[in-house]
Formats: C-alpha cells, structure tokens, sequence
C-alpha cells in the first residue's frame, strides 16, 4: 500500500521545473553569496540574475554645454559601468526578466537584441550575429 508508493516516487525522483535547477552550478558544492542590488538578500553568485549597465557619467542635458565650454575638440565623457545582481524575486518585480511558459521556459537562446538606428530614429533592425 502506502509504502509501495513512496518506494515509486522515490524511485521516479521528484518533478524539475528547469533542468539547471534554476542554477549555473553544474559540478560545485558551493558558490559563493552575492548582495541583490535592490533588496540586499543573500543570493548565490550563480543563481543570481546578472546584467551590465552602462551609462554616460552625465546626463543628455548636460553633455552639450560641457562639449561647447571644453578646451579638447574631440573629448571622450567617461561612462558608468555597473554589473547588477538581481535576486529573483526582485528582477521579475522590477521586469528584468519575465514568467515564461513551460513550453518557452526550455528555449535556452537569449532574446534578439535591437539596436538604435544609426539616423538616430526610434526603432531599428535586430542586431545580426557575426
């Protein structure tokens, strides 16, 4: 009775959601933890989900009255970079990343990238692989 069927399940294993386990791990016992940049849980560095920011140091409104007082003809503004780690709760509140379906959970390629139009119009073509 009873226990023939906990023997089955045990023997079936449990259900996975994703075949990574929702990690990057793979042959690690151990990764260490990182800070979620929004909420400061305690997130492993592998789980955590990653993206790389980068912004001009000053704003749009800005760049041009220091392009106009600057000495140099072609200056160069220093850009931000910032690598932010997001716990999961925290990245799909906040749209970083979206709930898929079961059947889109197992597409493992990333989304194609669109890139601004080189005549500085909204909209442009995907970005092609070299």
């Amino acid at each position: 009775g009873v226990t023939r069927r906990v023997v089955e399940v045990r023997l079936a294993g449990m259900t996975k959601k994703r075949r990574n386990a929702g990690r990057n791990k793979k042959g690690r016992g151990h990764t260490p933890a990182v800070r979620c940049v929004n909420c400061a849980r305690c997130v492993p560095k592998d789980k955590a989900i990653k993206r790389f920011q980068v912004r001009n140091l000053v704003e749009a409104g800005s760049q041009r009255d220091l392009r106009d007082a600057s000495v140099f003809e072609s200056y160069q503004l220093p850009k931000l970079y910032m690598k932010l780690l997001y716990c999961c709760s925290c990245a799909i509140h906040s749209r970083v990343v979206r709930v898929r379906s079961r059947e889109n959970r197992k597409i493992r390629e990333p989304p194609p990238r669109f890139r601004p139009a080189a005549d500085g119009k909204k909209g442009g073509a995907p970005q092609q692989k070299k």
